[in-house]
């Protein structure tokens, strides 16, 4: 029986999870945190949109992977009928209805008024602003958007807060009949409260497919390498002299500093032509800031969401050392002083809980 069980001195038990009060609250939950879905392949999403008008209907959200593949998110409490079958039948929907439409109407019509809303002209400015790793490529993401567009290569994701047997034969019968350019993930979100503490548990559901036929494999396109550790990101400035070399080292030491504190690790990533240095925070595997090397020159991103959630009292101190900027989500810093990087490391420490706010 899977879920939460907890140990109170007198044998292990089973934990039911809170009831979500409405869809509403599971989707907000959701769009806020797309980052602890568990769909296969481990993509990273940036939500373009909530409520998105697609045809007769409105997807509850519409998002997209570094890679340029759209992602369409239904929500279904069980308690509603069309946890059942309808879901199926309304994500289908919304992906025949996405298929051939071009980059600049999904930008101008279809997403017009939220990207505009959260200051973005395209679906290129939304990705960059969530992306901390450095997984998109500037030159290719449009035309990756266009093609999985124009091939109808999309990602449906199903997520409920509990799965009936109906909705997982139907999502397995999908998944062996239907062609490899659609992925359907199906899942399951309960939040349980422990301790005072409430506790998101999303799991990912593999139905048992034993009759799938033989199809070709899709075309694999290479978006970049994560690697754990710093030795990546030390190789791609190995020659590099002089001051720039110095300051990539020191910037180095500094994150591998930050490695040693609890529930942070650090990972190198390598793209087509960048390579950035991730301390992230452990479980939800993001960070306070990203470290770049541009062509040689290093910067620094910062990432206000990930501050408002894990370092908030660290968010003023920052902002003196940077000002008149503000932390925002996705600007960026070439002026790295020991100032700074003292500041992020103590919020760090806040969102590792060895300091307080």
């Amino acid at each position: 029986m899977a879920g939460i069980w907890t140990h109170s001195g007198n044998g292990w038990r089973s934990q039911a999870p809170l009831p979500f009060a409405d869809e509403l609250e599971l989707h907000r939950l959701i769009a806020d945190n797309p980052q602890f879905l568990p769909m296969a392949g481990s993509p990273h999403l940036a939500v373009l949109g909530s409520e998105v008008h697609l045809g007769s209907g409105y997807a509850d959200i519409l998002a997209v992977e570094s890679s340029g593949r759209p992602v369409i998110i239904e929500v279904k409490l069980a308690k509603n009928p069309q946890s059942r079958r309808e879901i199926v039948a309304q994500a289908i929907a919304y992906a025949a209805f996405l298929h051939g439409t071009r980059v600049d109407r999904l930008e101008r019509e279809i997403l017009g008024r939220q990207l505009a809303e959260k200051g973005h002209d395209s679906v290129l400015a939304a990705v960059k602003a969530q992306d901390q790793q450095g997984a998109v490529d500037e030159d290719e993401f449009s035309t990756a958007l266009q093609e999985f567009l124009d091939s109808g290569n999309f990602r449906i994701v199903l997520a409920l807060d509990e799965l009936s047997a109906e909705l997982e034969r139907t999502v397995a019968y999908l998944d062996a009949v239907t062609v490899p350019a659609l992925t359907i993930d199906l899942l399951t979100i309960e939040v349980y409260e422990v301790g005072g503490v409430r506790i998101a548990l999303p799991q990912r559901i593999t139905p048992d497919l034993t009759t799938a036929p033989s199809a070709p494999a899709p075309v694999k396109r290479h978006y970049g390498t994560l690697t754990d550790g710093a030795d990546a990101f030390r190789s791609s400035v190995a020659a590099i002299s002089g001051e720039p070399r110095q300051e990539f080292e020191n910037l180095i030491g500094w994150a591998e500093r930050l490695a040693r504190l609890p529930n942070v690790r650090l990972f190198s990533y390598e793209g087509s032509e960048r390579f950035t240095l991730l301390p992230r925070i452990r479980p939800e595997d993001s960070g306070l800031v990203t470290i770049w090397n541009d062509k040689g020159e290093p910067y620094i991103s910062f990432w206000r969401s990930v501050f408002e959630r894990r370092a908030p009292g660290s968010i003023g101190a920052v902002e003196r050392v940077i000002s008149p900027a503000k932390l925002g989500q996705g600007n960026t810093t070439r002026e790295i002083t020991s100032d700074l990087l003292g500041a992020i490391e103590r919020a760090y420490e806040e969102a590792s809980g060895q300091r307080n706010a």
